[in-house]
């Protein structure tokens, strides 16, 4: 079953958070059985004065990173919707925004008050140099 139109809605809430400077992260967790891979983190970096996302796939014994284009995050995380996570949780400022598979794979998207105060030290210095 493809999660696309789910969770591009899911993924305009994320970009529109980038603009907007209440980004604090976003994190794909819940796996389906004993998977080597336990979580995917995502945090914005300046790489050339521009913003990107950096991937950081969590497995049992290492750690790998990936830089993506905020556009190109979006099939690369994509790819790990149900496979093997079953939640997307996006912590902003103004909200945390969880997007959510149950095991009939029938998608719901729940938004909570924020955990974080503060928006990604990175986004805020982004904002800062275009003004």
């Amino acid at each position: 079953m493809l999660f696309t139109e789910t969770f591009s809605e899911f993924y305009s809430k994320v970009k529109l958070s980038l603009e907007d400077g209440t980004f604090a992260k976003l994190t794909l967790a819940k796996t389906i059985g004993n998977t080597d891979l336990m979580n995917i983190y995502v945090r914005p970096i300046l790489d050339e004065n521009r913003l990107k996302l950096e991937l950081k796939f969590k497995f049992q014994r290492e750690e790998l990173f990936e830089i993506h284009t905020i556009d190109s995050a979006f099939p690369r995380l994509l790819e790990f919707i149900n496979n093997p996570f079953l939640s997307a949780i996006l912590f902003t400022t103004e909200f945390d925004l969880t997007y959510k598979l149950n095991k009939k794979r029938a998608v719901s998207v729940i938004e909570q008050f924020p955990s974080f105060t503060h928006a990604s030290p990175v986004i805020l210095e982004y904002l800062e140099s275009k003004n």
